[in-house]
C-alpha cells in the first residue's frame, strides 16, 4: 500500500510541477499603456493680452513684454513641478507655451530682411535657449502621464529656436557644384568683362 500511495504521491507531484512549469512558461500579462494626463489648456489671460496689445505698435516692448511673461509662467511651473503638483505645473507649462506661439506668430508678420526683426529674433532665440535645460530637467521629475506635454513644450522651443535662427540667414542659395559638372583639368570660364563680349 505505501508503494501505492508514493507512486500516486509522485504522480499529483508531477502533475503539479508540469502545470507550474505550464504558467510560468506563459507570456506575462501586457501592462496596461499608463493613461496620459489631459492636454494642458494654452490660454492667454485677459490682463497678460492687455500687456501684449498695450506694446503692439512697439515690437521690440512686445517681444520683451512676452519674454517676461513666458518666464513668470514657467517659474511658476518650476515651483508646482518641485511641490509635486504636476496639473498646476502642466497649466503653467501650457500658458508658457501659448506666448511662445504668440510671439513668433507675431515676428512671422514682420519684415524679415530687417535688423531690428533680426534683433528681435535674436532676443527670442537667447530666451529659448535658456528655457530649454528648465523645461529637461522638469520632465525628468515629473510623471510620464504629464511628461509627456512638457516634452511636446521642449520641442516646440526648440523648434522656436531653430527659427529664430534660420531669420539670419539669406533667401538666397548657393549650391556645389555636382561631382560631373567639371573635370578636373577644365578651365574656370572666364568672367565677362566689357573687353571679352
Amino acid at each position: 500500500m505505501s508503494a501505492q500511495l508514493s507512486g500516486k504521491s509522485v504522480l499529483l507531484l508531477l502533475i503539479v510541477l508540469s502545470c507550474a512549469i505550464a504558467a510560468f512558461g506563459q507570456d506575462p500579462q501586457p501592462s496596461p499603456t499608463p493613461l496620459t494626463a489631459p492636454p494642458p489648456l494654452r490660454t492667454i489671460t485677459k490682463a497678460e493680452r492687455d500687456q501684449l496689445n498695450a506694446g503692439s505698435n512697439d515690437p521690440k516692448q512686445r517681444v520683451k513684454v512676452t519674454i517676461e511673461l513666458a518666464d513668470v509662467h514657467l517659474t511658476a511651473a518650476e515651483k508646482y513641478t518641485g511641490q509635486g503638483d504636476f496639473e498646476a505645473a502642466s497649466h503653467e507649462v501650457g500658458s508658457y507655451h501659448v506666448l511662445v506661439e504668440n510671439i513668433l506668430t507675431f515676428l512671422a508678420t514682420l519684415k524679415r530682411d530687417n535688423n531690428k526683426t533680426r534683433d528681435l529674433y535674436k532676443r527670442l532665440e537667447l530666451a529659448l535657449r535658456a528655457d530649454g535645460p528648465r523645461l529637461t530637467a522638469m520632465r525628468r521629475i515629473t510623471p510620464l502621464e504629464f511628461a509627456v506635454w512638457i516634452k511636446q513644450v521642449e520641442d516646440f522651443a526648440r523648434e522656436g529656436r531653430t527659427e529664430a535662427l534660420n531669420s539670419f540667414y539669406g533667401q538666397t542659395v548657393v549650391r556645389d557644384p555636382e561631382k560631373g559638372d567639371a573635370s578636373p583639368n577644365a578651365k574656370p570660364k572666364e568672367t565677362p568683362t566689357p573687353d571679352n563680349q
